[in-house]
């Protein structure tokens, strides 16, 4: 079985901003894969199978700086490991729709990864990590990520969250090291690196 957790903050007023698009690729998966998502104790969730694996996704609950602890209910709960458990969250440091797969590390600033740290006591957990870009000279990190995401922002993550859910895919039925290999390598724009004679 495997636990795949999107990170966010709870309500309607945090809903379309940047830091949740943790919460976003958690509710891509669960559509294409036809799992119905309902709030149950500290998250929402909804447990499916993708092709013969056992799949549990969640969407925490609680605010984003207190993430560890019920997530490491959650795997008490199902009497996983850290090796069984997928945290999808947004990341500054990644250009706008860029993914990245990182196998542990420290918490980049990212106050949801700091808490789940803690909590598990360990960095060894696998992480989906989200670009959602870096904020304009001047402005605050924390007032960037909690901006409602726009319009054409959302060109650019609506394919995003699509591979991110191949990414998912990847990542449950052949490893981290192939997803890493295949997700990882930053895409090419159209036109780049092909011969123009």
């Amino acid at each position: 079985m495997h636990l795949l957790v999107g990170l966010g903050n709870p309500g309607k007023a945090y809903a379309q901003t940047r830091h949740n698009v943790g919460m976003w690729a958690i509710e891509r998966a669960a559509a294409r894969w036809s799992i119905r998502l309902s709030p149950r104790g500290t998250a929402l969730r909804g447990t499916g199978r993708l092709g013969r694996e056992l799949v549990e996704l969640a969407g925490l609950l609680d605010w984003m700086n207190v993430t560890g602890p019920p997530l490491k209910g959650l795997l008490r709960e199902f009497s996983l490991t850290t090796n069984e458990l997928i945290v999808i969250h947004d990341d500054l440091d990644l250009e706008l729709g860029r993914l990245r797969i990182k196998l542990a590390g420290g918490d980049g600033g990212h106050n949801g990864i700091k808490s789940i740290i803690e909590a598990l006591r360990t960095p060894q957990f696998v992480r989906l990590k989200i670009g959602v870009g870096r904020p304009a000279p001047g402005q605050d990190s924390a007032d960037y990520v909690l901006e409602a995401v726009t319009k054409d922002e959302m060109t650019v993550f609506d394919p995003c969250l699509e591979r991110a859910v191949d990414a998912l895919e990847c990542l449950i039925h052949r490893g981290p090291e192939a997803a890493m290999n295949q997700f990882n390598v930053r895409e090419k724009a159209v036109g780049e690196g092909e011969n123009t004679k």
